[in-house]
């Protein structure tokens, strides 16, 4: 199939572009980029007023598959994905059973093969995700893996993480990191904050963040070794790894759009659709977020993509913690970092940078790469209505919040696997 995108603004901050002109897509593959003189193209789309750019890259997802897809599986998430402009994702290894066995990988890589987006996979660091004993790392990187993470609860021996983060790069795999200190974080729900104590709610300190990350942080450069923090959320953290990069600690970092547009106060209506972990927390760790994406500490901006039942969210309380992100987050981050960041800076974060820290072949519209490109309307204004989303669960922490810029079409490997128009 040949596709011919003309008009356009074109955006790709690997190549350092920004301007008016074509794409053209054949056979998969970008073939040309610039002012296309004329082709025959199966499809012809006007892009006047969109921006093309890179599909996005999310680095943090949950499918929830195998074993809990009721809330999502590897098809329901990509065709989310797709409609969010997302076109590459990595999918946490928190399944049910967890992602510790080869032969799970394989299964769920070949069942992606159909999906509307590229699939890749993160595997267990350790057994059974109990933090005492390290999984065969290299044969969960020969089945497909590329990378490792016991997300939903950081690896609880700092002997274990010591030595998977010795491994993880002779191995070509990405260490990414659930920063947590389980003690501080015991029992707590919300952030431990202002509304938590009104609300007589057990509070999750931010030191339980800040500890975590200063673990994770100290071991990777104890041996020089590269580590990735997921979902940053506190002052703190922002703190602790700008240090660490000054210092020449080879750590990178992501954060969610959540924690860029809302704050414990959204926790105030009671509503599990907010609980999220880490959870929301004040302004101030806002702000600081804000800067530091801002200031290139922090490198990424992911979802954490995490679906559950409207059953399962429906007590505020016994709730299990996540919300789903990938069909706003263009959308999300946009409304956050307008007059903060540039559209080319918004895109290198969500395309490019996250490409690059996970050593995929995605994020660049160079021609010859695979053509994976969203068209957006970066100024449409558009009103979140859970019950048009993609996925099979609905709870995202932005119904009925008016977000900026609006994903009209996305091509994953040249196929259009999203049309909304």
């Amino acid at each position: 199939m040949t596709v011919w995108i003309r008009g356009a603004r074109v955006i790709d901050p690997s190549q350092g572009l920004d301007q008016i002109g074509d794409l053209l897509l054949r056979e998969g593959k970008i073939a040309q980029v610039g002012q296309v003189e004329a082709a025959d193209a199966d499809l012809v789309i006007d892009g006047e007023g969109l921006v093309a750019a890179p599909g996005l890259v999310d680095m943090h997802v949950h499918l929830r598959d195998p074993g809990l897809t009721y809330k999502e599986d590897v098809l329901s998430g990509c065709r989310a994905a797709a409609a969010g402009g997302v076109t590459s994702l990595l999918a946490m290894p928190n399944t049910k059973p967890p992602m510790d066995d080869p032969a799970l990988v394989r299964d769920l890589l070949a069942r992606a093969r159909e999906a509307d987006a590229t699939v890749y996979t993160a595997a267990c660091v350790t057994k059974g995700m109990q933090g005492k004993e390290l999984a065969d790392l290299a044969a969960l990187k020969e089945a497909g893996a590329i990378a490792i993470s016991d997300d939903g609860v950081p690896v609880g021996s700092s002997r274990c993480l010591l030595e998977a983060l010795r491994l993880a790069p002779q191995l070509g795999l990405v260490f990414t990191a659930h920063c947590e200190d389980l003690d501080l974080a015991a029992g707590g729900k919300i952030h431990d904050g202002a509304v938590a104590r009104e609300l007589g709610v057990p509070g999750i300190p931010a030191a339980a963040e800040d500890c975590g990350t200063a673990r994770e942080i100290a071991a990777a450069a104890s041996i020089g070794a590269p580590v990735h923090i997921c979902h940053v959320s506190t002052k703190g953290s922002v703190a602790l790894i700008r240090d660490a990069k000054r210092r020449g600690v080879r750590v990178t970092a992501e954060t969610c759009p959540h924690y860029l547009l809302l704050t414990e106060e959204a926790l105030r209506r009671k509503d599990a659709d907010y609980r999220m972990n880490p959870p929301l927390r004040e302004e101030a760790d806002r702000l600081a977020l804000l800067e530091g994406l801002a200031d290139g500490t922090i490198d990424a901006i992911s979802t954490d993509h995490a679906p559950h039942s409207p059953e399962e969210k429906a007590d505020f309380a016994g709730a299990p913690n996540g919300s789903i992100g990938m069909e706003t987050s263009l959308s999300a981050a946009l409304t956050a970092l307008e007059g903060r960041l540039t559209l080319s800076q918004v895109i290198e974060k969500m395309s490019t940078a996250p490409a690059r820290i996970l050593g995929i072949p995605a994020g660049t519209l160079q021609v010859g790469a695979a053509a994976d490109v969203v068209l957006f309307h970066p100024e449409e204004r558009w009103t979140v209505d859970p019950e048009k989303l993609h996925g099979k669960s609905k709870n995202t922490p932005f119904k009925g919040m008016a977000l900026r810029g609006r994903v009209k079409l996305t091509f994953s490997r040249g196929r259009l696997v999203y049309d909304g128009r």
